[in-house]
């Protein structure tokens, strides 16, 4: 019997230590990486504000192109006044677990910000930084600015959509339709669905309204918080 209780009580004391072991990578999931992404995406941000200021602006429209970005470098800021005042979330080449670590990450052979076809992007909507945990709260006719060193393209959100991971079609030239010609300027944005799960992608697809030179800036009111945000 003493032998038994003994068993039981070492039994006891390594749940309990897994439980803690547990909620404490949890907490880290969470949490941490939420406070450690934010303030290198804050900086990252920070750097290409600095960055763009400090390049010659062109006169006229132009895009930037994904081919000349490499892999991993953040080469512009998602801004969406309907996420927030001061949202501003730095953009990277790629996808991978390690880039969406530092930002949004865009879709290899997509279309670049502002150009013809389809520019996709994907964020987390939980863990480092989270930067597309609210995509559902997106209506349409909302604004998203992509600033890039060249040009502001600002989009309009048309639609949304929920689709299952393997559905890559929403990320094709012309959204859900493989195989067709575009002649359109779309933006697609991907994350989880549900929150703190990946069975399915939440998907939320804008139109280019239109790109402004950097010499020539925003028109006023372009970032306002839109009412009952």
């Amino acid at each position: 019997m003493k032998a038994a209780r003994w068993t039981l009580g070492i039994v006891g004391d390594l749940l309990v230590t897994a439980g803690l072991l547990l909620l404490l990578f949890v907490g880290w999931q969470l949490w941490w990486t939420d406070v450690t992404a934010n303030r290198t995406q804050d900086a990252t941000v920070s750097t290409l504000t600095r960055d763009f200021a400090e390049t010659p602006a062109p006169t006229g429209p132009t895009s930037e192109q994904p081919k000349a970005v490499p892999f991993g470098k953040a080469f512009a800021i998602v801004r969406i006044p309907r996420l927030g005042a001061d949202y501003a979330r730095p953009l990277l080449q790629g996808t991978s677990r390690d880039v969406l670590e530092d930002g949004i990450g865009h879709y290899d052979g997509t279309a670049g910000p502002g150009a013809i076809g389809n520019f996709a992007v994907a964020g987390h909507r939980t863990t480092y930084g989270r930067p597309f945990h609210d995509i559902d709260k997106l209506r349409t006719g909302d604004v998203v600015v992509v600033e890039t060193k060249t040009a502001y393209s600002v989009y309009a959100v048309k639609r949304h959509e929920i689709v299952a991971p393997t559905d890559v079609q929403v990320i094709a030239p012309v959204p859900d339709k493989p195989g067709a010609k575009p002649t359109e300027r779309w933006m697609t944005m991907t994350a989880c669905h549900p929150k703190y799960s990946a069975a399915q992608r939440y998907v939320v697809f804008a139109e280019l309204v239109k790109t402004y030179p950097r010499a020539d800036g925003l028109p006023a009111g372009t970032l306002a918080v839109p009412k009952g945000a």
